[in-house]
């Protein structure tokens, strides 16, 4: 059972204080106005990016410090950014938003201190920025429009240059603060994975399907554990990774036991944002009970590459989308 914690009271987090919002605010402000004030345009993308330095410096160096290493937990958490909802909650599927709203900015100013903002053409149109919200109808949906709990998962598992880093801006919590968003490192996993259960999760004896949020994908076979064999990168959606073989499947239910095991519920609210390293943590979500009145949990979500030259042959123009 995952513990849950406020983000407000636990170790790690920056809570900004009132100077540090302000200075915030007036970048956004400035940002926000740049033409030709689309999220998604190369000149605003551009702006966002010689922006970014000016953030307070607390903010760059807890920014640049999980770059670095992402710790032992794979989580970055930033209290206190100045965010007010700009309307009633998203309910339609496959929301994103492209104009330069004030959250919208805010999170691209954060997240470029990390890298480069990237899409992927066949989930959400291609949308940087993407709403994540609970839709009618689709409550039971492995996917980010769902409200039931959303299995542990690393982002677009089935994909070679998956996300190095996913930034969610809380903008609204549920009606009853119940949401959390939930955060399970490999790196506190392992130790109680055995030995052999370690040896076949870094063998390719498993496969992976897209998510509900793409519209098509392949579905890859590989390895669950990777890298050094002391601190690896971890690749499963315990939604959509499936076992070829008895033995794989006996090693990927001691993972899920393992990741259960040191699970943590993060509740968040408006101002919070959270960074998750897509290589080492996986993260899913606890259950809410939606209303769909406008006031429902509203999360504002990007995409980050470390690297960005490395998919320079699936990014047509040089730009940010992913095909």
């Amino acid at each position: 059972m995952a513990v849950s914690l406020d983000i407000h009271a636990e170790p790690g987090a920056l809570v900004l204080d009132g100077a540090e919002r302000a200075d915030i605010e007036r970048l956004v402000e400035h940002l926000s106005a740049v033409p030709p004030r689309l999220v998604d345009h190369p000149t605003w993308l551009a702006a966002a990016r010689d922006r970014s330095c000016r953030l307070p410096a607390r903010v760059l160096e807890e920014l640049r410090r999980f770059r670095s290493d992402p710790g032992p937990n794979g989580c970055l958490r930033i209290a206190g950014l100045p965010v007010r909802p700009e309307g009633p909650t998203p309910a339609e599927a496959g929301s994103v938003e492209r104009k330069a709203t004030a959250s919208a900015t805010l999170l691209a100013l954060c997240v470029m201190q990390l890298g480069e903002i990237v899409a992927f053409r066949q989930e959400k149109s291609g949308a940087l920025l993407q709403n994540v919200v609970p839709v009618p109808g689709q409550e039971f949906e492995q996917s980010n429009a769902g409200s039931q709990p959303l299995q542990m998962h690393v982002e677009n598992v089935h994909l070679d240059h998956r996300p190095d880093f996913v930034s969610l801006l809380c903008l609204r919590n549920d009606h009853d603060d119940r949401a959390g968003l939930r955060v399970a490192s490999i790196r506190q996993a392992l130790p109680l994975v055995g030995p052999e259960h370690r040896r076949v999760l870094a063998e390719p004896r498993f496969r992976s399907t897209p998510p509900p949020s793409f519209a098509a994908g392949r579905d890859p076979v590989h390895a669950v554990l990777s890298g050094a064999e002391e601190d690896p990168d971890v690749r499963v959606d315990f939604a959509n990774t499936h076992p070829l073989d008895a033995g794989a499947a006996t090693a990927l239910a001691g993972l899920r036991r393992a990741v259960e095991a040191v699970q943590t519920d993060l509740v968040l609210g408006a101002g919070d944002l959270v960074v998750v390293d897509n290589r080492v943590t996986l993260h899913g979500r606890s259950a809410f009970v939606p209303r769909y009145d406008g006031r429902d949990r509203w999360l504002q979500r990007a995409f980050v590459h470390i690297d960005h030259r490395r998919t320079r042959g699936l990014r047509p123009g040089d730009g940010n989308v992913l095909s």
